[in-house]
């Protein structure tokens, strides 16, 4: 039965500390055989063979730290991931490859895209992101593309696949965040509702989460956080785009200035008459209307004109 999934390695393990002393045991072995090779021919060959075996043995240990594993495999086929952490041995015919399971921030720099109104916007995000499936992360993508020729050390390899790991997150998270950012606007002053790059950071993000993880899913990999951390109009337009917020802001802080100046010639004139301090007709009225808007919504203070005789 062909295996698609990780497994958990159910082979032979002993612990290290046991295994250096059969490895110390053959390493004297070897040397008194060697002693006595002169006296006999066949403690020559008794020693090489005990070199042999020692060297053998010396390519099964294994030492994993906390939020480690190892991938192990026989003459190509995959016999499972250990991941306990700790000092221990193997079948030394098994090959292994030392992958890290810990979280990891990826911070590209921000890339320019088009909005859902097609402005071009600069956007740029952070993610958070782990190594869940040993096996569809080695064998399901071609995650050993930059790893060297011969392998020169298991270290080597093991930074080799982790760059190959980040760097198919980078270019599969710019995917993501390009077809994200494609469907909502910069801003939207129009309708209040609609959720938008500026104002819906908790709603993007979310999405944007969702879509890393439908991506790299085939690869093993899992977004643990995305979040937005920078957004901004691009070069080209930023400065249209700025007196277009200008003006935005001018008309809501006008309209804003109007009612409260309604308000305000509506108190003052029901005041007057409640209290009788004045009578005034229509005509009256609506020319005081017109002087205390004036006064009220001008941008420069007012010049008062003060009329000594009768108002009649």
């Amino acid at each position: 039965m062909e295996i698609n999934k990780e497994t958990a390695y159910k082979g032979f393990v002993m612990s290290g500390f046991i295994a250096i002393l059969f490895a110390i045991a053959l390493i004297v072995g070897a040397f008194l055989c060697f002693l006595k090779a002169n006296d006999n021919a066949y403690f020559g060959i008794l020693g090489v063979f005990t070199m042999a075996l020692f060297v053998l043995c010396m390519n099964g240990f294994v030492k994993l730290e906390p939020n480690e594993a190892v991938v192990l495999l026989f003459f190509g086929k995959y016999r499972g991931t250990f991941s306990n952490d700790g000092f221990y041995w193997v079948n030394p015919f098994l090959s292994k490859k030392k992958v890290s399971l810990r979280a990891r921030n990826l911070n590209p720099e921000p890339i320019k895209v088009n909005d859902k109104v097609g402005n071009p916007v600069l956007i740029g995000m952070v993610l958070v992101w782990k190594l869940e499936d040993t096996y569809k992360a080695l064998f399901e993508i071609d995650s050993q593309s930059l790893a060297p020729v011969s392998n020169s050390g298991k270290g080597s390899v093991s930074r080799y696949l982790s760059q190959a790991f980040e760097n198919f997150v980078r270019v599969q998270s710019d995917a993501a965040l390009r077809q994200v950012a494609g469907c909502y606007a910069y801003d939207n002053a129009d309708s209040a509702d609609e959720l938008t790059l500026r104002s819906s950071a908790d709603e993007i993000n979310e999405k944007l989460v969702l879509t890393l993880n439908e991506r790299l899913a085939m690869a093993g990999l899992h977004v643990t956080e995305a979040r937005i951390n920078y957004l901004a109009y691009a070069p080209e337009i930023a400065a249209v785009m700025l007196r277009r917020q200008q003006a935005d802001a001018i008309i809501a802080a006008r309209e804003k200035i109007v009612d409260g100046a309604v308000s305000m010639v509506k108190m003052a004139l029901d005041k007057l008459k409640d209290e009788g301090v004045v009578d005034l007709d229509e005509e009256r009225k609506a020319a005081m209307v017109s002087n205390l808007l004036v006064v009220l919504c001008g941008d420069e203070p007012a010049q008062p004109v003060v009329n000594s005789g009768s108002i009649y």
